[in-house]
């Protein structure tokens, strides 16, 4: 059977709200970008972050990949004040505190060449005392701003946030703004991988 759900990426800007409704002149929303009724954003990348952001009609696998019980993998590349060393990589995957929280392992690894990225508007302020570095982090769980309260907390602020990758999907050359229709592959693979018991529809 065919499904009347829709399965859409998004390459979203910064700036750019992860919701329809438009809330203040200062920011864009997605329905500056995508005209598809009835669509809504699997949890959310803030108005700062950019990236792969993934929208659906079918409420099951929204629930099921918003959930934390239900833990997928998610890569962003990671922009940072100065270098970061051993240490702070090491605390970084093995768990930071947070608010009141400690955060699950993660994997995480300097990125030695800078990775091929869009241009952001506005560009990141730029300081030439000090350096900074690209890592790239895959979390299983999305905590408001959890990224970028990692970094703060082993001392290497963030300075761009970049979501490369949920699950198997990938931004794959999709340029700064543009959305694409998931393969039906992509979507069988997506439901595999929230539940081996999700009865395709």
């Amino acid at each position: 059977m065919t499904s009347d759900h829709r399965y859409i990426i998004f390459h979203k800007p910064y700036g750019v709200l992860s919701q329809f409704t438009q809330e203040s002149p200062k920011h864009s929303t997605l329905k500056d970008y995508i005209q598809v009724p009835d669509v809504y954003p699997v949890g959310r990348l803030d108005w700062d972050s950019e990236g792969l952001l993934l929208l659906t009609s079918d409420g099951l696998l929204q629930h099921r990949l918003s959930n934390p019980r239900f833990g997928h993998k998610r890569t962003y590349w990671v922009q940072v004040e100065h270098i970061p060393d051993a240490e702070a990589i090491n605390k970084l995957c093995t768990g930071v505190e947070i608010q009141d929280y400690r955060t699950r392992p993660a994997e995480v690894r300097l990125l030695f060449e800078e990775p091929t990225v869009s241009e952001r508007h506005p560009p990141i302020r730029f300081r030439k005392n000090i350096p900074t570095a690209w890592l790239e982090m895959t979390l299983t769980e999305g905590k408001n701003r959890q990224v970028r309260r990692m970094t703060a907390a082993v001392g290497f602020p963030t300075l761009r946030l970049i979501r490369v990758s949920i699950a198997h999907l990938q931004l794959n050359g999709l340029e700064l703004g543009e959305w694409r229709e998931l393969t039906p592959a992509d979507i069988k693979i997506l439901k595999k991988s929230v539940s081996a018991k999700y009865t395709l529809s």
